[in-house]
């Protein structure tokens, strides 16, 4: 059994948060956040949204683990994965801001995102 030091494990988390948090608040423009929930001509903001967030975990791979690079098309896929999972969730139940639906929905998504962080964390200390 390999060991790693829990600074180690504290470290490589909250790059993987700071990762998240610039994918998915900083850097998604308008067309990213409002074209991945439309029900047509999703395909194209939602994939610059998921490449955004392989691209951050592409260079934490490469910086790291340069093996494991393909950790960044597993976010890919997660990524894209969840975020269609919840705008269709989203258009067929028509959840509003002032529902609290809506924002159980919203806290599910980054919900499932943080332990998609948390296992790539693993799978970097662990593969």
């Amino acid at each position: 059994m390999n060991l790693v030091p829990v600074w180690t494990v504290t470290a490589l988390a909250g790059l993987m948060a700071a990762k998240h948090y610039l994918a998915d608040f900083v850097l998604q423009t308008e067309w990213m956040a409002r074209g991945k929930e439309r029900s047509e001509h999703w395909l194209g903001p939602l994939c610059a949204h998921a490449a955004c967030h392989a691209a951050f975990t592409l260079a934490i791979a490469l910086l790291l683990v340069p093996r494991l690079w393909w950790l960044a098309l597993v976010d890919f896929m997660i990524h894209f994965a969840v975020d269609r999972g919840k705008a269709l969730v989203a258009q067929r139940t028509r959840l509003v801001p002032a529902q609290a639906g809506f924002w159980w929905l919203l806290g599910f998504d980054q919900l499932l995102h943080a332990l998609t962080d948390l296992g790539l964390v693993t799978a970097f200390l662990s593969l």
